[in-house]
């Protein structure tokens, strides 16, 4: 998919859920068609500087947002001593 062609609303949309910390970048791949460098290159687009800065440290230190890092497979985390 070509980053020119995006409409404002899905641009929103995909920036919105670059930004959520449990929406992995393979969920973004599977809704919009872009690859984690697609989205990468499009926050940077779309972001100042100093935003897509704290955004990208943010997410190289989120196991969530990669499927292949998580430690869980669905859902929230439960405690064991939660019933």
């Amino acid at each position: 998919m070509n980053l020119s062609n995006l409409e404002p609303q899905i641009i929103d949309r995909i920036i919105e859920m670059a930004w959520e910390d449990r929406t992995p970048f393979e969920a973004i791949e599977a809704q919009f068609g872009l690859q984690e460098k697609q989205v990468i290159a499009l926050m940077r687009q779309q972001m100042k500087p100093s935003s897509f800065r704290m955004w990208r440290e943010r997410v190289t230190k989120r196991k969530t947002k990669h499927l292949n890092k998580r430690e869980f497979v669905a859902g929230r985390f439960k405690s064991q001593n939660q019933k």
